[in-house]
């Protein structure tokens, strides 16, 4: 079995030079898809004693903030995406195996379709839940905010304010179009709701009460950590500094934007990431994202400098677009998509993703799973979409049960969801 390769943590790495990867997954019930608060009993299971985090493989296992969901993930950053498919495979077979004795497995997508997360939830209650209650005592942690959405999560490094300002300008620009080829969560509360993406959308309002934490969703145009220290980490101190007299969750990771700059490790976390079907297809969108960042920083279709141009504001009209309609939101603003070479006034957000990806490959490399998945996601859609096609029109708790048996079983034998 293949597994990803550490690079030397020691060494700070360069743009494109390692990836971090991050999944998480529902734990729910076998028999009822229910879902089931028992990861710390599976990562005490696994590591033989109480613990938030168990390492295996270059690979770890890790809590989140509620109980019945569990995060897998590389132990550090991986030379290559390729070879993570498999790797998150194994793990999630060796959880699986776990869950088996108590009648429990794992379930992929971003939300459960018919839990109740303001009955149901239960927060993670060993190591750091001092950071978890006082999030849940601010922001009452119920809701599907909090409680339930599930994602992957990309972590590219940089060294310094140059890497650092050419990456952030990239970053910012992708965001935007992510949902359509990642919107996995359609469907809460037993109902299909009004966004492809509805994680993204309770996502976006969970920090109502304090904006500046979540911001809109695409960062700030800062390029240097100076600036970004001011414009955003100490202005959400200071907004949150009433709420949080002990100054427990005053800390980068506070910083709630759909691309997070972590510069104690030197990377920019991208969040806005439906988890998938099977790790393969997480990996398939991800050497999307940090093949088309890459052609950005190498300025193929656009100057750095025209990409920083953009307000967060104008790139937050786009992906609220796309959050909500998926890959049939059209963008109607033609200096958004010369940023890719494309042109005409109008377009569907897939037809400009599949019509990046087509540029791209000639000159970017794409695992050959890669590409047939891309292909799907082009043909019939997001994961999202192939789930509501999957569905009746009037459909009951029933048809969502059985459309979520078999994403359990796309993601226990890492095949593709097709609808």
């Amino acid at each position: 079995m293949m597994h990803p390769v550490s690079i030397n943590k020691k060494r700070p790495l360069s743009l494109f030079e390692g990836y971090g990867v991050e999944m998480e997954y529902m734990i729910v019930d076998q028999k009822t898809l229910d879902i089931r608060p028992v990861s710390d009993k599976i990562l005490e299971r696994a590591a033989g004693r109480s613990v938030s985090e168990y390492s295996v493989n270059n690979m770890a296992w890790s809590n989140e903030l509620v109980l019945h969901v569990i995060e897998i993930k590389t132990d550090g950053a991986a030379s290559s995406l390729e070879p993570l498919n498999l790797a998150f495979r194994e793990q999630i077979g060796a959880i699986d195996k776990i869950l088996e004795d108590v009648d429990a497995r794992l379930m992929p997508g971003a939300m459960h379709p018919w839990m109740d997360p303001y009955s149901e939830v239960k927060l993670w209650p060993h190591e750091y839940n001092a950071i978890y209650e006082a999030y849940n005592r601010i922001f009452d942690c119920r809701g599907h905010g909090w409680a339930n959405l599930q994602s992957t999560h990309l972590n590219l490094p940089f060294h310094g304010d140059e890497e650092f300002a050419k990456l952030h300008a990239a970053a910012r620009i992708v965001l935007a179009l992510i949902p359509a080829i990642a919107a996995s969560s359609p469907i809460a509360d037993g109902k299909r709701k009004p966004f492809l993406d509805f994680r993204m959308e309770t996502y976006r309002t969970n920090s109502l009460r304090i904006p500046s934490i979540t911001g809109n969703i695409i960062p700030e145009p800062v390029f240097t950590k100076a600036d970004y220290n001011r414009e955003i980490f100490q202005r959400m101190y200071r907004d949150i500094a009433r709420f949080d007299p002990d100054g427990i969750l005053q800390d980068e990771w506070l910083n709630s934007r759909g691309a997070m700059s972590r510069w104690d490790r030197e990377t920019i976390e991208i969040r806005v990431i439906d988890i998938q079907e099977c790790p393969a297809a997480d990996i398939a969108i991800l050497e999307w994202i940090v093949n088309l960042t890459k052609a950005l920083v190498d300025e193929k279709w656009s100057a750095i400098e025209q990409q920083k141009s953009w307000s967060d504001t104008e790139l937050y009209g786009i992906l609220m677009n796309v959050v909500t309609n998926g890959e049939l939101a059209v963008i109607e603003n033609p200096s958004f998509t010369s940023l890719f070479g494309a042109s005409g006034k109008e377009i569907k957000a897939g037809e400009l993703c599949e019509h990046i990806f087509y540029e791209l490959i000639k000159e970017y490399p794409f695992s050959s799973d890669s590409e047939k998945h891309l292909g799907l996601i082009f043909k019939k859609g997001p994961l999202a979409r192939r789930i509501l096609h999957s569905l009746p029109s009037d459909f009951n708790k029933g048809d969502l049960f059985d459309t979520y048996l078999k994403l359990c079983d796309c993601l226990r034998d890492g095949k593709a969801f097709e609808s």
